[in-house]
């Protein structure tokens, strides 16, 4: 997949045009850490290659641990920071290790979420500290939230910019995660922002049935909606919002939760009316236009979800390879650190609101090649 048309988009500064990377994401539902190998070639246009892929999946200690980040003091926050980064040390090493792979240009890597409420100037990932390049003897390039925000941005969605690249022979990139996501062209610039929550709910509550998901939707499927809490959710103040605009877990945790709560409903009907309330809000974007929408995102593998959305709206669904369906926000953030090493524009005004495009993100050098 290519980029033709964006002839606008113009790669100055480049030393070099091809890289090999190994790229990191965890998402806000907690699925694992995905790590990608994977080849980015410019040639007129970006074209990449996934050798190797995989998920780690969280342990029970890590799963609470980060489900409880937000409400973390910052002095805590600080201390988890440091295990997590040791514990990302690990990951990487086994990888690396169990692939065999020497010809590294650097890793590029996303972390994990703690705190998100960019109205406050504030985003925080964890996992980016310089124990990671000192003990891998690795370049590392990450913490791209932070520079937006301090732009005046919302931190997110970062993805687009790849979307814009690798994936624009779609007139929609939908992502399906803990949020679901979108980003689009509109009068040649992109545009993107959360819709809303998808994974971080439904997971949240089949976790109290000791289950990690809902198996392609199977027990929403037995539900029954509830119009009245379906009504609420669609009423959010978010969804009467003009984009950019982001969701954090903070806002769910605040708006999501306690409304469904006040209606005590059994499992199964809190997950058909969400399911509901996540199509009608995604087929108010994607509705009325008949489109080619690539679909991405653990979300893809809940048939009723699927189907649900479907029935809503009258575009082509596409959903890709496995590949990219789980590894596409990994694929993107190692792009993210492609352009960050050659000091082109990862971040755009257009999607995050920030007062200028900029090449975002931090570079850690191991102390021993200072």
């Amino acid at each position: 997949m290519n980029n033709n048309g964006y002839t606008n988009i113009i790669f100055t500064n480049m030393i070099k045009s091809n890289f090999k990377i190994l790229a990191l994401m965890s998402g806000t539902s907690l699925d694992g850490i995905d790590i990608i190998n994977v080849s980015f070639s410019f040639n007129k246009c970006w074209s990449f290659k996934i050798h190797n892929a995989e998920t780690i999946k969280y342990s029970n200690e890590w799963k609470l641990v980060l489900s409880q980040l937000v409400k973390t003091p910052m002095n805590q926050l600080k201390a988890i920071d440091s295990k997590y980064s040791e514990y990302l040390v690990t990951v990487i090493s086994n990888f690396i290790n169990k692939n065999s792979l020497e010809a590294i240009d650097f890793i590029s890597s996303h972390g994990h979420t703690a705190l998100h409420q960019p109205e406050n100037g504030l985003t925080y990932q964890i996992g980016n500290q310089q124990i990671l390049a000192d003990v891998l003897n690795k370049k590392i390039i990450c913490d791209f939230r932070v520079q937006n925000v301090a732009y005046g941005g919302q931190g997110a969605p970062l993805v687009p910019i790849g979307d814009r690249l690798l994936f624009n022979d779609y007139e929609y990139c939908l992502n399906l995660g803990g949020f679901a996501n979108i980003s689009y062209e509109l009068n040649n610039e992109r545009i993107a922002f959360d819709i809303c929550p998808v994974n971080i709910v439904l997971n949240y509550y089949v976790s109290k049935l000791k289950m990690e998901y809902d198996d392609k939707g199977q027990l929403a499927s037995t539900g029954n909606i509830n119009e009245d809490l379906l009504f609420k959710l669609n009423a959010l103040q978010f969804y009467n919002e003009k984009a950019p605009k982001s969701l954090g877990l903070e806002w769910v945790e605040l708006n999501v939760f306690p409304l469904i709560e006040l209606f005590k409903l059994q499992t199964e009907d809190i997950l058909r009316t969400y399911i509901e309330h996540v199509a009608i809000q995604i087929s108010k974007i994607i509705l009325h236009k008949k489109r080619k929408v690539l679909v991405t995102g653990g979300g893809v593998y809940n048939d009723f979800l699927m189907h649900r959305i479907e029935c809503f709206s009258k575009s082509e669904i596409v959903i890709p390879s496995d590949e990219i369906v789980e590894y596409k926000e990994a694929l993107i953030f190692g792009l993210l650190g492609v352009l960050k090493e050659i000091n082109e524009v990862n971040c755009l005004k257009s999607v995050t609101g920030a007062k200028q495009d900029h090449s975002s993100g931090k570079i850690l050098i191991p102390k021993n090649q200072i």
